[in-house]
């Protein structure tokens, strides 16, 4: 405990301590609620770049500069009144310059909070006000057929699955990886040449009423919404109020081109008449049969009325085919032909972090570290039951943004865990692992349980826990701004 509480002061006294500030400031998007709770349930702050460094942009800089002149400045004005002090030319000045030393941490830390929040108010703000009415009249002059992409899972993997499979016989522009927010969509409407077929947009859902206004900027003609799940209920507090929101994109959209996953019992509820829905049975009349799942991929053929499609693909997990499904009868509707769908799900590769799969020292590593919410899980343990292995293995830290959910999401959690069987289960320790451990225990889980503190070391060090034969399904992250 000494130990830890000299590190803390040093890092809290350290040069770098401005550093460590502005990195919080940067991974909670400069949002002054998130950063400040963060600050004062951090404990030790020579652990909070633990993943990784400050990004130094030039917002992070001009950061970074205002808190190492505001230290200095408060340092030499401290130093002076004490010296003042002492020389009898100031009567208790040495206390007030003795806390100006002392409490610089604290006092700056805070202080910063005054011009970020003036930045977000009079230039952020109006500026990105401007881009957004930009980026609508961009939408509204493009051509291109739009196909908007929400849910509170599998979004960035939908998209990827359609912007490759649409790209076989169109012109496809979709927004790059899982940039998904106003300012995204502004710089990517900025670089379409108006030739475009099809544009591919993911809307992000970080706050009420993102997925309406991006619905409003984009008018789409058709809708994909993935799945709802507890996510971000920091910001929604409720389930349903983010469910609604997603949904708002069906405001914009004509009924019959909404397509909901059927899978997702949280979605269904808010089917209306003329909803598509898309699942591992099929979509639009087109039918799943002979379906084979295992560690090399999916196979299945897709019949409707005398037509009959053989489908190929490297994706792994049985919830993976309802997306295939959509994406080749979608492809199908907007005129490719069936040797380019094919060709177009042979070439899908899993997207980086999401159920993606490689070898190691003879084991299966599958990792699924990007998920992030409940159905994910319920993916993952289900493919991990699914597949064959001598050793099974999970690991996670649990889910994060679960706000007053997190003990029911973390026991049902454990539950699933349990009900897939693996052999041995490593926790990443920190605040929701006893949820998880109870719902293990309650769901009668009899194998072996392990804590591990220290993330990075364990799966930088992975080759040496696994063996030949062995499966192992590492499912979701932890970043540095949780506890």
């Amino acid at each position: 405990m000494l130990k830890k509480i000299i590190n803390s002061a040093k890092a809290l006294y350290s040069p770098e301590f401005p550093k460590t500030i502005t990195y919080m400031l940067q991974s909670t998007n400069y949002e002054i609620w998130p950063y400040l709770r963060w600050f004062w349930r951090t404990s030790d702050f020579s652990k909070v770049r633990n993943r990784r460094d400050l990004d130094k942009t030039s917002v992070a800089r001009l950061i970074l500069a205002t808190l190492q002149w505001g230290i200095f400045f408060e340092l030499i004005l401290g130093l002076i009144l004490v010296i003042l002090t002492f020389s009898h030319t100031l009567a208790g000045g040495w206390a007030f310059g003795v806390a100006a030393i002392i409490g610089f941490p604290v006092i700056w830390s805070h202080l910063i909070c005054i011009p970020v929040v003036t930045a977000r108010l009079f230039i952020i703000q109006p500026k990105e006000r401007q881009s957004v009415a930009k980026t609508k009249e961009l939408f509204n002059k493009h051509k291109g057929i739009k196909i908007a992409v929400a849910g509170s899972y599998g979004k960035t993997s939908m998209k990827e699955l359609l912007n490759t499979v649409l790209s076989q016989g169109k012109k496809v522009a979709a927004t790059p990886a899982n940039k998904n927010v106003a300012r995204s969509h502004a710089k990517f409407a900025e670089k379409l040449t108006g030739k475009e077929d099809i544009l591919i947009v993911e809307f992000g859902e970080g706050a009420p009423g993102d997925v309406d206004r991006f619905s409003s900027t984009l008018k789409p003609d058709y809708g994909i919404i993935t799945g709802i799940a507890p996510a971000h209920l920091d910001r929604y507090k409720t389930l349903e109020r983010a469910a609604k929101d997603i949904f708002s994109l069906a405001n914009y959209i004509d009924p019959t081109r909404l397509y909901i996953n059927g899978e997702s019992i949280e979605a269904v509820k808010y089917l209306k008449p003329g909803n598509q829905t898309y699942d591992r049975h099929g979509v639009l009349g087109w039918q799943v049969q002979d379906l084979k799942s295992n560690i090399a991929g999916l196979k299945f053929k897709l019949v409707k009325d005398k037509t009959t499609i053989s489908i190929t693909s490297s994706l792994i997990g049985k919830h993976q085919v309802g997306p295939l499904v959509l994406a080749v009868a979608l492809a199908l509707e907007l005129g490719l032909t069936e040797a380019q769908v094919t060709q177009g799900v042979e070439a899908v590769k899993a997207y980086e972090h999401r159920m993606e799969p490689y070898s190691l020292s003879g084991a299966w590593i599958i990792d699924d570290t990007y998920n992030g919410n409940l159905e994910g899980i319920r993916a993952g343990t289900a493919l991990l039951a699914d597949l064959d292995a001598k050793r099974k293995i999970y690991v996670t830290p649990g889910l994060v943004d679960q706000g007053r959910e997190t003990k029911r999401v973390h026991e049902e959690m454990g539950k699933l865990i349990a009900e897939a069987k693996p052999d041995e289960v490593v926790l990443i320790d920190n605040s929701v692992t006893k949820y998880i451990i109870n719902g293990l225990k309650t769901a009668g889980y009899t194998g072996r349980i392990e804590k591990q503190t220290d993330p990075l070391l364990y799966y930088g060090n992975l080759a040496d826990f696994v063996a030949s034969g062995d499966l192992v399904i590492m499912q979701n992250d932890w970043t540095d701004n949780y506890n």
